[in-house]
């Protein structure tokens, strides 16, 4: 055997390998090219009719000549995508005068038909309708019998070659032969320089571009990529879901909308609206009549408090109240002889003596009422409500010792709020000619308020050269609290015309943006919008919308679930 058998042996194994199936498809991963695309079944078929008032959709499943079938409609005020209720309907066919259709409300807006259709042909329903927004004729077309539902393409791998001639078998058996045959005539070759030419030869044949490119089956990946992860800005939400979350559109109209400006404020106290209680003596707290959180009434009393009194006091106590009872004590006594001798005595004498006694009796009890029980030791102080309120928290317990100054409650009255802003001298044009000021939180856009301007700055900060106003503004329902950051949206009388759509149909994707607007009766597609100005309600719309089109303003956040999951 000559020297270059195991060459040849070598090479031949090699052209082997290069040429059989064991080659392709980069080891066998599966790309996306290997399965047939996929497609959603129709559970139902659909019929639609649209005017300048109602919108019309029909559902219904395979239909049967001569069987009863039911269908179901779906009735809504085209403006408004808002379901219509109480309905006078009555339906008729031009293809079939005979047919006879039932009506029956299951739902708001969703009728059920029933009848029977007589043979299996394409009908149409002539419906006459009575509601809210007035009476309509529509015709719902292309009603077929007798149809069946498409059957839907769904994904299947694919399990074999394509083509006779890519078996892998008969790859695999054709590199066997032309490796046995290339080994058999480069060993019957004597001259080396040709077989070795002839080996270089087939091994830089591009036998593996060819595996390459039969195995990926002429796919176009570029195509695949940039095709297959788009998402189509149109999207369907069937008549049932834009029922179920109450999607309600708007129709776009040119009109004026008020310039606003907003202005940060912050929510201070009334001049009425929070007071403190103290005690003026040091004392003993022994009674607590009320709760954290009650509401009371303005001189409601809070507690009571015994001031204790020093041995001195308690003297001088002691002696004034024996002053006070001896003066009482003669003043009776001389007041019940004038009145035994009332016949002979002057009658200015026994009025005399008469109010000398009641003055008597009146010092007495008043000192009685300051020392607690008479006994000169201790005096009662009640604390009261100095206005009406709800007790905010304290830590004061009946028998703790209190001081002079000492703050024991605090009451908050909600009902009228003053609301502090910061307001520069550009803004202060926009002030003096507001049409009116609204009020809402900035931590919780959904709470609101009207304000009234109380009172024009007086002063200037020296930090930031802004000016100081003064809003008052009812909160009756407490929704503001002491302290909270509010934004104030200062209303012009002055406004630009334009489109602008609710705050409600606005949303973002991507950091843009978006509307979904309405194009079918369970059609909608997204349409990013460049905003302008925004006065708390309505925003302007500068561009990517046009007049007349139909936007979602209910059950926006509903739609964008949709989209983001289609």
């Amino acid at each position: 055997m000559s020297k270059l058998t195991p060459l040849v042996t070598f090479l031949g194994l090699f052209v082997l390998l290069a040429n059989s199936p064991l080659a392709m498809a980069h080891g066998g991963e599966d790309h996306g090219a290997a399965t047939a695309p996929t497609g959603k079944a129709v559970a139902y078929f659909t019929s639609q009719a649209i005017s300048d008032k109602y919108e019309l959709v029909l559902h219904y499943e395979p239909l049967e000549a001569g069987e009863a079938g039911k269908l179901r409609l779906y009735i809504n005020e085209f403006n408004t995508n808002r379901p219509v209720e109480g309905a006078t309907l009555k339906l008729s066919s031009p293809e079939e005068a005979k047919l006879t259709i039932v009506v029956k409300p299951i739902g708001k807006g969703i009728y059920e038909l029933s009848g029977t259709f007589p043979a299996k042909k394409r009908y149409s329903l002539t419906v006459s309708l009575n509601a809210g927004p007035g009476a309509d004729l529509l015709l719902l077309p292309g009603i077929e019998v007798g149809k069946d539902l498409p059957v839907s393409t769904v994904a299947a791998p694919i399990v074999g070659p394509a083509h006779w001639y890519e078996s892998p078998y008969l790859l695999l058996g054709g590199g066997l032969l032309l490796g046995m045959g290339l080994m058999f005539l480069l060993m019957r070759t004597r001259n080396r320089r040709v077989s070795a030419a002839v080996v270089v030869l087939f091994c830089l044949l591009p036998t593996a571009h060819w595996q390459r490119a039969n195995a990926h089956g002429g796919e176009d990946h570029g195509a695949a990529a940039s095709g297959g992860g788009a998402t189509s800005s149109t999207f369907a939400i069937p008549k049932e879901t834009q029922f179920l979350f109450n999607i309600l559109t708007q129709r776009l109209v040119a009109g004026e909308q008020a310039l606003t400006t907003t202005v940060a404020g912050t929510v201070i106290p009334s001049s009425t609206g929070q007071a403190v209680v103290q005690s003026p003596q040091v004392g003993r707290l022994t009674s607590l009549l009320v709760r954290v959180g009650q509401s009371v009434s303005k001189g409601q009393t809070l507690a009571l408090v015994e001031q204790t009194i020093d041995a001195a006091t308690q003297i001088n106590l002691q002696a004034e109240r024996n002053t006070l009872q001896a003066e009482l004590q003669v003043a009776r006594k001389e007041f019940d002889r004038l009145k035994t001798i009332e016949d002979i005595v002057a009658k200015r004498d026994l009025t005399e003596a008469e109010a000398r006694l009641n003055r008597a009796q009146a010092n007495l009890k008043v000192f009685t009422s300051i020392a607690q029980g008479g006994r000169g030791n201790a005096r009662s102080i009640s604390l009261k409500a100095p206005v009406g309120g709800i007790v905010g928290p304290f830590t004061a317990a009946i028998g703790a010792t209190v001081n002079v100054g000492e703050t024991l409650f605090t009451i908050t009255n909600l009902g009228k709020i003053y609301i502090e802003a910061q307001v520069f001298d550009k803004d202060l044009a926009v002030l003096r000619q507001a049409k009116s000021f609204g009020v809402e939180g900035v931590n919780d856009a959904g709470k609101r308020g009207v304000a009234r301007l109380l009172s024009q700055a007086q002063t200037v900060n020296a930090s930031n050269q802004s000016q100081r106003l003064l809003f008052e503004m009812d909160n009756g329902g407490g929704a503001f609290k002491i302290g909270e950051f509010v934004t104030i949206r200062v209303q012009s009388a002055r406004g630009t015309r334009g489109l602008s759509v609710p705050n409600a149909a606005l949303s973002e994707m991507n950091g843009k943006s978006v509307v979904f607007i309405k194009d079918a009766p369970e059609v909608v597609s997204l349409a990013y919008v460049t905003t302008g100005a925004d006065n708390g309600q309505f925003t302007q719309i500068l561009s990517g919308v046009e007049a007349d089109e139909r936007v979602i303003v209910s059950g926006t956040y509903q739609a964008k679930m949709i989209y983001l999951n289609q």
